[in-house]
């Protein structure tokens, strides 16, 4: 194989692929990316850990077509420090790869392209189009809700199902059992009697860099009940789903909660921010005080002492107190786009509704905590 691709064009595509690759392999050729080179001077990326793979597509000056693996990680650190602007000749024969770019000469050893594991993806039945824009709005607001304990491994991923209640829906969920976050769309067509199915967190992350540069074009889905697959227009995200339950989370959304508070979520995260800053890892918590038309924020640490903050917002039920672990309260407050933010409260032990209005997309619960 013999090809000179642009370094910018390079560079951008091994970014993708090379994070697809664990750093520490038992299977050496995992560390590999596999590069195919064609006669029409298309070049193909292929990086795979056996859950995810992704394969992009460059251009490039094709002179001898073949292909060669060789190591994702290193011939990314080659092409990053390469000079801006320079063509990246690939020469790959006799177990061997030769970079050469300007002045510099690499030589790097190679693995068979035939021991390639590419990930069988089998029949994908259920197939429709997102706008990137959705599934923006769908990562970006449940992400920060994804669980990170492996030994609730189906908590860790992103839920996707579809409601035929009333008008029909695709929901997208995530939760770590403290906080939840849901967002719902329309129905796309085509997703009509699609299975429920868990987005793997790691592709979650790799789908979001790719969605950063695929401007508003509509991105194809594919899927089963084990397997996905995302289509952009130079690049395919193919994963395995998480083989678990998802547990009923609409128990857990507050219907009865009576309380309103009405809020600026700017000046809600900036107090609480502030009065967290003596909060330590044992006390987290903030706690919120209720009042006609006041709330004050405190956080008391045995530690480093006391802080409070009065922030104004509009109630007007009875008063009292609650706490929240201050990192959560944040993360949803950041999500929230418009000048006002609702808080839908009970007591002191029950979980708390957060939403902008109840037209807005994306919904969030959120467990207190004793304070």
């Amino acid at each position: 194989m013999k090809a000179t691709i642009e370094r910018a064009t390079l560079l951008k595509s091994l970014g993708h692929v090379q994070s697809v690759v664990e750093r520490r392999n038992t299977i050496p050729i995992l560390s590999n990316v596999l590069i195919e080179a064609s006669e029409n001077g298309a070049i193909r990326l292929t990086a795979t850990d056996l859950d995810l793979q992704i394969v992009e597509t460059i251009a490039g000056d094709v002179e001898i077509a073949g292909a060669a693996t060789v190591s994702a990680h290193t011939l990314f650190e080659i092409a990053r420090k390469l000079p801006d602007g320079s063509q990246v000749q690939l020469n790959a024969a006799d177990g061997r790869m030769a970079v050469h770019a300007g002045r510099a000469r690499f030589s790097l050893g190679t693995l068979p392209r035939d021991d390639f594991p590419m990930i069988a993806e089998g029949e994908l039945p259920t197939s429709f189009e997102l706008p990137a824009a959705s599934l923006v709005q769908i990562i970006d607001k449940t992400r920060f809700a994804i669980s990170t304990e492996e030994t609730r491994y189906y908590l860790n991923g992103i839920f996707l199902h579809v409601t035929d209640d009333g008008d029909p829906m695709l929901k997208a969920a995530a939760t770590d059992g403290h906080r939840l976050a849901r967002v719902t769309l329309p129905r796309p067509a085509g997703a009509e009697g699609m299975p429920d199915v868990i987005v793997p967190r790691k592709c979650v992350a790799e789908l979001r860099k790719l969605l950063d540069e695929s401007g508003d074009n509509a991105i194809q889905i594919d899927l089963s009940a084990s397997k996905i697959r995302f289509t952009f227009d130079n690049a395919v995200l193919t994963s395995k789903l998480i083989d678990g339950t998802f547990p009923d989370y609409s128990r857990v959304i507050p219907t009865a909660n009576d309380k309103l508070l009405k809020i600026d979520p700017k000046s809600l995260s900036e107090g609480v921010d502030r009065v967290a800053t003596i909060a330590t890892e044992k006390t987290r918590a903030v706690k919120v005080a209720l009042e006609k038309d006041k709330v004050t924020l405190s956080v008391t640490s045995p530690e480093n002492g006391t802080a409070a903050e009065e922030v104004p917002g509009s109630y007007g039920s009875d008063g009292f107190e609650i706490g929240f672990n201050a990192r959560y309260l944040l993360d949803i407050l950041g999500e929230i786009e418009g000048d006002t933010v609702e808080l839908h409260l009970a007591d002191a032990s029950a979980p708390t509704l957060i939403r902008e209005n109840d037209k807005s997309a994306a919904l969030y619960v959120l467990m207190p905590m004793r304070v």
